[in-house]
């Protein structure tokens, strides 16, 4: 290969490489970083017997990811307060066609799954990130993990059922979602705490990610009254220089909080049976770099 399509092949496939990294690694810039040692890998090795290159990319990320998770883990252990994964900014647009596709990548990567995926070991992981987000045979997945076939399928048994006995059931239907968010925000920013109070299931939860880097609650509160409170105190915080926006994140509408033109937290909501289930906040600054506003 010469250089520019040694360049080309490795760019064809980076957005799978990143998708495999995130969704193992739950933030940003570690993927990133993943995906750019890689790229050094793939640029420098000898690819003579490299028939599937996608494969072989594949391969050398998950190993990466793999060893990084196992650094990571003991400084999560030491991390303060909950943990939520980095918001990432979701638009599978034409390149992910197929609705039934789409909708596997955005539940792969939504912020309920990517918290369960912290409760398995980094070689769980691994493969459920490529059997159920990316459709990986087995084989493939047991070569990538150098493992036999009926190790990795263990392995994906034990996992798939970790992960449904702890996932929270959640309605995913994007306009209700939208719909809610839109009367969170309103009633929030209004000042309505009985229609707030309205539009959160009597067990909500909130978890709040600050890294002990800004102001968020250091424990999950549950409870309708309990959380509406918590808003409300939020809300009479508000000053000159704040704007909001909407986007998509991790798969699902989300509330962007600015001041003064600069990331100060992102909320999401997830709902069941018509009412808000789990509010995510995230404040921790770090998490926020990637949505800073040009």
């Amino acid at each position: 290969m010469t250089t520019d399509t040694v360049t080309d092949v490795f760019e064809e496939h980076r957005p799978v490489l990143t998708g495999v990294a995130y969704r193992m690694l739950g933030r940003i810039a570690d993927a990133e970083d993943v995906v750019q040692e890689a790229w050094l890998r793939w640029s420098s090795a000898s690819r003579d017997d490299v028939r599937e290159p996608r494969a072989f990319l594949v391969r050398i990320t998950t190993r990466l990811a793999v060893d990084r998770l196992r650094q990571l883990q003991s400084r999560r252990e030491a991390y303060v307060g909950p943990w939520l994964p980095e918001p990432l900014v979701t638009d599978f647009g034409p390149a992910v066609p197929d609705t039934a596709e789409q909708a596997v990548l955005a539940d792969s990567v939504s912020v309920a799954v990517l918290v369960v995926l912290e409760s398995l070991s980094p070689l769980e992981r691994a493969v459920f990130v490529l059997r159920e987000a990316f459709g990986f045979p087995y084989g493939e997945i047991a070569t990538t993990l150098d493992r036999t076939e009926a190790a990795v399928r263990q392995l994906a048994g034990r996992a798939r059922r970790h992960v449904e006995e702890r996932k929270p059931r959640y309605d995913v239907d994007p306009a209700q979602r939208r719909d809610l968010t839109e009367r969170f925000l309103a009633a929030a920013a209004g000042g309505d705490i009985e229609e707030l109070l309205a539009l959160l299931a009597p067990d909500v939860r909130l978890v709040g990610d600050s890294g002990g880097k800004s102001k968020a609650p250091l424990r999950i509160i549950e409870s309708q009254d309990k959380v509406g409170r918590f808003l409300m105190a939020v809300a009479h915080d508000q000053a000159p220089g704040m704007e909001i926006r909407f986007l998509e994140l991790n798969g699902g509408p989300a509330l962007l909080v600015l001041w003064d033109g600069k990331p100060d937290s992102v909320f999401q909501v997830d709902i069941r049976d018509g009412a808000i289930q789990c509010i995510y906040i995230v404040r921790n600054p770090d998490k926020l770099i990637s949505l800073a506003v040009e």
